[in-house]
Parts: structure tokens; C-alpha cells; sequence
């Protein structure tokens, strides 16, 4: 880098024509970022000449001028010449002005007056700094914050970039600093000019590399307002917390609700003024409404008088059609309100200050790693309210729930949001989201359920819920063997084709159409026969003229894709191949071992082919044989059967075991006396189903 002289720079810097001026205030923007260069340039007297060129300049010479003024805030110096004056025009060109150059490096000097008391030394008087600087200059020129916002909409991402660092820097010094508590009036002002919709379409941008920072810093900032919304108490005594309860008891009509009502008309306003459910109506479990909402304090609050005000009818049509049921069956909507409230709290992990993972992310992590920390859904907290809420209502109707149910619903709101919200991908709009949570069947919900009850058992006991599903999975074979067994056992008619009937080997030739295949009591022989019509009962078993001894031979089908043949045609089939006996014994149709003869000698044939009238007959058959023989079945409609017998098992298993203590966090209940019960008994948690 060439030397510069800095005395030479500062006389430049004061000199009557405008291109000496330009050259030497560019040469300073890029020097100024050096602390000792910056020290060098003040005691030269450039502090002075850079302050008035900053004020009166115009063109590129001021676009250099704001940034070289911005560069040595940075660096914590030049705090002196920063004044009422100063900030005015910096206010003013962000207002008036067009070019990026200069709102760029406007915008720069007000982050860092208003960032001044966390980052730097308070070298000046505190009006200076801080919020309450731009408060004087924001009167004069009250249009300021709706041009700040209307930057996050700029196609320069720089810009953006800049007037959303100015955004959160107003954000944290209100919410942080603000001693006359007027910081709820200036985050809903930034609302109502749409600061939320232009930083969540930012936060779907493909550009998020130039924007990380900001984008990121506006998400926590978020995350502190929901945590210090969620620590302020409701009190009566305020009187904003005493119009939200009003509204949401207004909201509800209770001139049309029939539990207003009293048989003497004269007394309907007191009656009304002290009815004894007045709340309880509403959804909440007592008559002082404020000491409910101690978990999500003036949060809930919020999000409950959003909802009644954003969907009056609804809530109004709710209550009444509620009024004409039991207490136990009304849907405690006020509950559910705050339940809801806390789960999408706990989703977002609000308690987490995720700016301490972002220098991380930041620096190691690619597109993937902005994809898991940005939460754009996070900026529509309203509407995911009200659209969980409604899940929960349907939830209610769907499940013919009762009072009772009410923690088994919340867990269930719970996994949907954690599903459906927390499996969107960073770029799935908001309305999709809400559409999903209305759509989200409930069977389909107690599944996911039951996966992640699973899973959970799975962390919780690890190679001994291995152990159960092996075990499980072996009854449900022996149960489904049985079955399969039974079925060979009970008999079966079979059809016969002409290419069957006519066939060589050792099955006797016939005409009849219809064969009958049994399994012997003692499970040794598979006996058959031959008829030309079925009966109404099927035949005795010593009447099936043929037999197969020890059924030993191996059953087959002739290829996969013949048993996936669709019922009732006739080329689902399945074989049955063996040697035949010795003609010197003349004992039964066949065996797995010849009585003489060498079995090298002996030739294997087809003892034994079994048409089935559908593919269930077939599988039975089919995994019968296999099974009895000791063999895997191999059919997909017994082994989902084993599955399904399998995971049943587990299931009631899971539901009827609770955790231990050491799963949960807390006090353990406490054990309930019992008398005549002593120490003497064990419980083994996994001993039988």
C-alpha cells in the first residue's frame, strides 16, 4: 500500500475545487479503517474538514465522505463531531435521497450511532446515541421508517443488507434501552409497515450469503421480543391487560349465549355482569383468567386476543354450539389457545439465543447449514397460532374428545407442529404450511405418534427394545406359523386344468375337475384326492386316497411372478417336487426317502401341484408348507402379516409401560401408601405381553 501523507490529504481535503476534493476524500475511505492512520488524520485537523464535507458535499464526493465517516465510527473514533446536526442530514439523505453509494454509507453511520452504547466508549453525551438520537431528526422527517423499510425491497442486496442492520439496531436499543417502556409502539409500527413480510421473503432468498448476518440477527432479535413478551405477567391492574381480557370477553357475544341468560330479564345485565362461568365459558379452568396464563404470560395473551379478533365468527359459533353440550365435551378453547402458544415456543426453542451458533454456521457451514438456522416460519408466529389452534379444534371434533383428553390432544397438536412445521424446508411458503396443518389426517397423525413414541423408547432403552422386537418378531413367526398351519389343516379345495389331469407321473390320471388337499392331524401327511364336483362338506380325511409322507419334499411355486398373479386365474400355482417310492413298498403316493434303491438312481418328479383360487389361499399354502418344513415363508402377504402381529405387540407393550425416572426429568411421583404391601415382589418391565 502506498504512504500517504496525511497533512497533504487533509489540506486536499479542504481545497475549493470539488475534483481535489473527490480524489483526496477517495483516497481517505480507503485508509481511514487503519486505527493509527485514523489517529494521524485527527490530530492533522481531517476530523473537521471530513464533518463538513459530510454535511454539505453532494455526488460521489459525499457518497466518499459517509463512507470514510462510517469507517472511522468503526474504529471508535470521531465520536465528537457526532451531534443533532450530523444526524439530521444523515436522516434527511436517507429519506430524500436515491443513490445506493450514499444511503449505503448513511445507513452505515446511523448503525453505528445507534449501536454506539454496547460497542464503543461513551465519549460524548448520551442523547447522542442510542435511539432516542434519531427521535429529534424522525420527527422532522416522520416518512423515516417507511423508507427503511421499503429498502429490504431494494434489488441491491448491499442496501438491504444495510437497512436491515439499521433496522435491528433500532429494534435492540427499544427493546433494550428504552426507560419509558414505549418499545411494544415501535416494534408494531415497524409491523405495520411490513418489516416481517420483506424480511421473510429475504429469508427465502437463494442470496442468503450477503444477507446472513442481518437476516440472522433480525431472527433473534425476534426470539428476544417473543421471550420478553412470554416474561411479562398478566395483571389486571394494567390497564392494557385489562382491555385484552375485555376484548376476548366481548369477542365471545355473550348476549347471544344462552349460559348468559336468566329467567328474569330485569337481572340479565347483573347476572351477566357475575355469572358464575363467565371464563370458564371461554375455555379456561377458573373464573381469574390472569393466573392462567403464568407459563406464557402476556405472549398467550396476545395470541389468544389475536385469534378472537382475527376470527371473531369462528369463535363465537364455537361457543355456541358448545353451549348446548356437557361442560366435560366443550373444547377448552382459552386452554388450547395457551397450549398451542407454548408448544410453537418450545418448537422454536425461544429460551436459545441462536446468535451464539451463527459465527459457526457461518464460517464452516454451506447453503445446508443456512437452511437449518433460519426459521422463517418463526416471523409468521401468528399464523401458525391460529393454524395450530384450528388443528386442535379439528382434532377435538375428529376424536369426540372430552376433558379428559385434553393433555392426549396437546401432545398430539404438538407432534403435527413439529411434523408439519418443522419439517418444512426453508423455502415453503407459510400458506402451504398452514393448508398442511389443516389437512394432516388423524390417522395418519396417530401413526407418526406411535413412530416417535418408538423412537423415543429407542433412545431411552436402546439394545433392550432391540432385544423386545427380536423377541416380538420370533412370536409373531410361531403365531403365524401356527396359523398358516392350520389352515393345511382345515383343507382346501383346489381346481384341476386339463393339462393337470392329463399330465404324466406318478399322479393317477382323471377326469375329475376338482382336487381336495388336507394335512394330517399328526402333521406327517399331506393327503388328496381327486373329485368332479365339490361338495357342501369337504371330505373325511381317510377317504383322500393319496398321501405324501412326511412332507419332506421341497414346495415350490413356479416363478415369483406366477403367485403375484391376480386371484382367480387359473396359473397361480404351486409344486410340490420328490422322488418317487419304490413300486416294492406300494406304501402311499410319495416319500422324501425311497424304501430301495439308490436315490441317485431315483429321478425327481412332480408329486403334487396345487392350483389355489386366490393369492390369500395361495399364500397360506404356500408359507404353510415352507414353514412346516422349517423353512422362511417367502410370500410378501405373510410376512406383512408377521410385521403387523409383530409391531401390534409392541405397541401395547409401549403403551402399557411407562418411563423410568431416570428418563424424565424432575421429581419422581410419589408412591402411594398401601397396607399389607411389602418389598417382597419384582417387576420385569418386558416379561411377557
Amino acid at each position: 500500500m502506498e504512504t500517504v501523507n496525511v497533512a497533504e490529504l487533509v489540506e486536499r481535503l479542504g481545497s475549493d475545487e470539488d475534483a481535489v476534493r473527490k480524489m483526496a476524500v477517495f483516497k481517505l475511505q480507503g485508509n481511514i479503517g487503519d486505527p493509527s492512520f485514523a489517529d494521524i488524520f485527527i490530530a492533522e485537523g481531517g476530523l473537521v474538514r471530513l464533518r463538513y464535507l459530510t454535511l454539505h458535499a453532494s455526488g460521489n464526493t459525499l457518497a466518499y465522505s459517509l463512507t470514510s465517516f462510517s469507517r472511522l465510527l468503526d474504529v471508535d473514533k470521531g465520536w465528537e463531531c457526532v451531534d443533532q446536526e450530523l444526524v439530521e442530514r444523515i436522516v434527511e439523505l436517507i429519506v430524500t435521497h436515491p443513490l445506493v453509494n450514499i444511503l449505503r454509507g448513511a445507513m452505515s453511520i446511523l448503525v453505528s450511532i445507534v449501536s454506539h452504547p454496547y460497542t464503543g466508549n461513551r465519549t460524548s453525551q448520551i442523547n447522542n446515541f442510542g435511539f432516542r438520537a434519531l427521535k429529534p431528526a424522525i420527527a422532522i422527517y416522520p416518512q423515516f421508517l417507511e423508507m427503511l423499510v421499503s429498502r429490504l425491497s431494494s434489488a441491491d442486496h448491499a442496501l438491504c443488507a444495510n437497512a436491515l442492520q439499521l433496522i435491528n439496531s433500532l429494534m435492540r436499543d427499544s427493546i433494550t434501552h428504552d426507560p419509558e417502556a414505549e418499545w411494544p409502539k415501535f416494534i408494531q409500527k415497524l409491523q405495520d409497515l411490513g418489516v416481517i413480510r420483506a424480511v421473510y421473503v429475504l429469508m427465502q432468498d437463494s442470496a442468503l450469503q450477503d444477507l446472513a448476518h442481518p437476516l440472522l440477527e433480525f431472527q433473534s432479535l425476534t426470539k428476544v421480543l417473543l421471550r420478553k413478551w412470554r416474561d411479562i405477567p398478566v395483571n389486571q391492574e394494567k390497564p392494557e391487560h385489562r382491555r385484552a381480557l375485555k376484548g376476548i370477553y366481548l369477542a365471545s357475544n355473550p348476549e347471544k349465549n344462552p349460559d348468559e341468560a336468566t329467567e328474569n330479564g330485569d337481572d340479565t345485565r347483573r347476572s351477566r355482569r357475575h355469572h358464575p362461568e363467565k371464563w370458564r365459558r371461554l375455555g379456561f379452568e377458573t373464573e381469574s383468567p390472569a393466573g392462567e396464563f403464568y407459563e406464557v404470560g402476556f405472549l398467550g395473551m396476545m395470541d389468544l386476543a389475536d385469534y378472537v379478533r382475527s376470527h371473531g365468527d369462528e369463535f363465537q359459533n364455537m361457543l355456541l354450539e358448545h353451549s348446548t353440550k356437557p361442560s366435560r365435551q366443550r373444547c377448552p378453547i382459552a386452554r388450547a389457545s395457551l397450549a398451542v402458544t407454548s408448544i410453537l415456543y418450545e418448537h422454536f426453542e425461544v429460551e436459545k439465543s441462536d446468535m451464539d451458533d451463527t459465527k459457526t454456521y457461518l464460517i464452516s457451514e454451506s447453503r445446508a447449514g443456512f437452511d437449518k438456522l433460519f426459521q422463517p416460519l418463526l416471523l409468521h408466529w401468528t399464523r401458525l397460532h391460529v393454524a395450530g389452534l384450528q388443528a386442535f379444534f379439528r382434532l377435538w371434533k375428529a376424536t369426540a374428545a372430552e376433558e379428559e383428553d385434553l393433555d392426549k390432544l396437546i401432545e398430539l397438536v404438538r407432534i403435527l407442529i413439529e411434523s408439519v412445521v418443522g419439517g418444512a424446508a426453508r423455502i415453503k411458503d407459510v400458506q402451504d404450511v398452514e393448508e398442511e396443518l389443516a389437512d394432516f389426517e388423524y390417522h395418519r397423525l396417530r401413526g407418526l405418534q406411535m413412530e416417535l413414541l418408538e423412537l423415543t423408547y429407542e433412545d431411552a432403552w436402546g439394545q433392550h427394545l432391540r432385544q423386545v422386537r427380536e423377541e416380538l418378531h420370533h412370536e409373531a413367526l410361531q403365531f403365524v406359523k401356527e396359523q398358516r398351519i392350520r389352515s393345511l389343516l382345515q383343507g382346501s379345495w383346489f381346481a384341476l386344468d386339463s393339462h393337470s389331469r392329463s399330465e404324466p407321473g406318478p399322479v393317477q390320471k382323471s377326469t375329475a375337475t376338482y382336487q381336495y388337499a388336507q394335512l394330517s392331524h399328526n402333521r406327517r401327511y399331506l393327503h388328496f384326492g381327486q373329485f368332479d364336483l365339490m361338495g357342501d362338506r369337504p371330505p373325511e380325511l381317510d377317504t383322500l386316497p393319496e398321501k405324501i409322507s412326511n412332507v419332506s419334499v421341497n414346495p415350490d411355486h413356479s416363478s415369483t411372478a406366477t403367485l403375484k398373479t391376480a386371484p382367480r386365474q387359473p396359473t397361480t400355482k404351486i409344486t410340490i417336487h420328490g422322488y418317487a417310492p419304490s413300486t416294492a413298498t406300494g406304501h402311499g403316493k410319495g416319500h422324501s426317502h425311497a424304501r430301495s434303491g439308490s436315490r441317485t438312481t431315483q429321478k425327481e418328479v412332480v408329486l403334487l401341484t396345487l392350483r389355489p383360487s386366490s393369492h390369500s389361499i395361495a399364500s397360506e399354502w404356500l408359507d404353510g408348507l415352507l414353514m412346516l418344513l422349517n423353512q422362511q415363508p417367502i410370500t410378501a402377504e405373510t410376512s406383512k402379516l408377521i410385521d403387523l402381529v409383530s409391531n401390534y405387540g409392541l405397541k401395547i407393550r409401549l403403551l402399557n409401560v411407562r418411563f423410568d425416572d431416570a428418563t424424565f426429568a424432575g421429581e419422581a411421583p410419589q408412591v402411594p401408601a398401601r397396607d399389607g404391601l411389602d418389598e417382597d415382589y419384582y417387576y420385569d418391565v418386558f416379561g411377557g405381553a
